[in-house]
């Protein structure tokens, strides 16, 4: 290439890159700014709603399965305790029976 060629490609890309500041620093674009910056922030508290929603659920979902686990870990404990005192009861039988 030229030397007048990339001369021109220079100048032409500093040109290109002060208009690109200047519009990026309108009040134009700042109003787009704003505006684009507060559709996220509402989709941002929409989306945090649900996930509070969906974090409610899971603490009761969380109860629910505690509760069906200490109802559970009763019944067994009384099981435990039913085929123990079964198992006591024919040991004395078995005994007075030999006896």
């Amino acid at each position: 290439m030229s030397f007048w060629i990339k001369g021109a490609i220079f100048v032409g890309g500093m040109a290109a890159s002060t208009l690109g500041v200047k519009l990026l620093t309108s009040k134009t674009a700042k109003k787009v700014y704003a505006h684009t910056t507060a559709t996220v922030l509402r989709g941002k508290d929409a989306v945090m709603e649900g996930v509070t929603k969906v974090r409610e659920s899971c603490d009761d979902i969380v109860a629910d399965a505690k509760d069906i686990n200490e109802k559970r870990s009763e019944e067994d404990i009384i099981d435990i305790i039913e085929d123990s005192s079964d198992t006591i009861e024919e040991e004395f039988s078995d005994e007075e029976k030999k006896d």
